[in-house]
């Protein structure tokens, strides 16, 4: 048996397309139909907010990043338009704009259980769809013990920080490979794909590298 072609992810919770990407992704390996295994690793886009910013997305793009505020507004809705396309309903009426290195955290908890990409796949419906705050340790709790992880162990490892330095260790390994923006994917360690692509476009690149290993074996 060949070896699942490895795919290393660099996101950030509070990113829409990373999301987007997911499904896309997810129908590209669903459409190449081989054995893919999946790693994700942090990458904050904003890592100068607030853990509790007072505002809405809107404001966050026009107070932070200059955009105006009808301007704002317009790419809120156009990614809440693509983001329907792939079965997600994204609600920023009700997203807590945060930090989200404590929701890294605990992604890297989940995956010294064995269990990252359903923690991953929580906190990204948790902060696009159900208005959940993703950046203060008790809302991340509750989180994790919905999921069936010990309460004490959990709120232990996010008060310590003890997975703080794997978020920083992903960080710095994003910036070494020259990663600005996310979801970005590293397929079998060789080939990056930036961006949400259409999910023919993974399926793609996932056949090309099923199809190299075979003329190479």
């Amino acid at each position: 048996m060949t070896e699942p072609i490895k795919v290393d992810i660099w996101s950030d919770v509070q990113c829409p397309w990373c999301y987007i990407g997911k499904r896309k992704f997810e129908a590209g390996v669903a459409a190449f139909g081989g054995d893919v295994e999946v790693e994700y690793h942090s990458f904050e886009l904003a890592p100068d907010t607030p853990v509790d910013f007072d505002g809405t997305p809107v404001d966050y793009l026009s107070q932070r990043k200059g955009i105006l505020v009808p301007q704002a507004e317009q790419m809120l809705e156009r990614v809440t338009g693509i983001a329907k396309t792939v079965g997600l309903d994204y609600d920023f009426d009700h997203v807590h704009q945060t930090n989200t290195v404590i929701s890294h955290e605990l992604i890297h908890f989940a995956k010294s259980k064995g269990r990252q990409l359903e923690m991953k796949e929580r906190l990204l419906a948790a902060y696009f769809i159900n208005g959940e705050h993703v950046g203060r340790i008790p809302d991340l709790v509750e989180i994790a013990v919905e999921l069936g992880f010990d309460r004490d162990e959990v709120t232990e490892a996010l008060e310590s920080h003890r997975y703080l330095p794997d978020v920083k260790a992903d960080v710095a390994q994003a910036a070494a490979f020259g990663i600005q923006g996310v979801p970005f994917f590293v397929i079998d360690g060789k080939y990056g794909v930036s961006g949400a692509q259409e999910s023919a476009t993974f399926a793609q690149v996932l056949a090309q590298v099923s199809a190299e290993r075979e003329s190479a074996a």
